[in-house]
């Protein structure tokens, strides 16, 4: 086949051997298979910022910040180097994501560098050596929807654990081989820490494969992961091991609005009192 541009310069330069076919074109990026050396990797070709359809979206963008601190002031002025400096970020969040992951021992596909644009990583096969499944195409008997969904929960908590909240997860970007699920397609992965939409992120994740599953064992729809998993997390007492029951009551407390109300009304009023008092002693002087 023909050789893509954006690929040409890691054929030039012995990264790769050869391309073998192209597996997907997706809202952000291109996917091939191809021969480095004895292997057969995978190689993700990011399109251009004026190509993606997946909007780079202030609620996946907040909380990544640069180490350089012109860099983060540029990201968040919106200047031209600042958005040159955002569009690198979120280019380079995929492969710093699992990395992170993969150390943390999420199930993803090993990353083998990125270079260009370009990220290069395991190629995730079935029991033939053919590319793996999605989770999307495959069919579930009741025991392995519990099985698998009980499986991807527990990813999702290490993922969780390691500080990341995958942000877009559903049956189409988890892959299937032989040992199970693997988690793929991770660039708008969020600082679960510095980001306020995480909650938010996290329970439409988790109610995904909770929709999804719950085809097959109808029992999952009733389940409630979501908000125990991140009142876990909150506390500080998520671990990956956690014990999960997928129930959850919410607090039957009631915050006293007009205790609070109070306060911060004579809160104000000491303080217009303190100017009065400043600016009649300016007025004296």
């Amino acid at each position: 086949m023909k050789i893509p541009n954006r690929l040409q310069p890691l054929i030039d330069n012995g990264l790769i051997d050869s391309i073998i076919c192209q597996l997907k074109s997706g809202k952000e990026a291109q996917v091939y298979m191809v021969r480095c050396g004895e292997n057969v990797r995978c190689a993700k070709v990011y399109k251009e910022a004026n190509q993606r359809s997946f909007k780079q979206a202030v609620q996946y963008q907040e909380g990544r910040t640069s180490r350089n601190s012109r860099r983060s002031r540029a990201m968040q002025k919106r200047t031209r180097y600042g958005q040159k400096e955002s569009e690198q970020a979120w280019l380079s969040a995929e492969v710093d994501a699992l990395y992170k992951l993969a150390a943390a021992g999420v199930r993803v596909p090993e990353p083998y560098g990125f270079v260009d644009g370009v990220l290069l990583m395991e190629l995730i096969t079935d029991d033939n050596g053919h590319a793996a499944p999605r989770l999307s195409d495959v069919i579930f008997s009741d025991e392995q929807a519990l099985e698998y969904h009980e499986r991807l929960i527990g990813e999702i908590v290490r993922m969780l654990c390691a500080g990341l909240v995958h942000g877009d997860l559903s049956e189409f970007n988890v892959l299937v081989d032989q040992n199970g699920p693997v988690i793929i397609d991770l660039p708008q992965a969020v600082n679960a820490a510095g980001n306020n939409n995480a909650a938010m992120m996290l329970e439409r994740d988790i109610n995904n494969m909770r929709d999804y599953f719950g085809r097959y064992a109808p029992e999952l729809l009733s389940t409630a992961y979501s908000k125990e998993i991140w009142s876990h997390y909150e506390k500080g007492r998520l671990k990956p091991d956690s014990t999960l029951t997928g129930q959850y009551t919410e607090s039957s407390f009631t915050a006293d609005v007009d205790g609070v109300m109070v306060v911060i009304n004579d809160a104000l009023e000491e303080e217009l009192e303190r100017r009065r008092y400043a600016q009649e002693q300016l007025e004296d002087k």
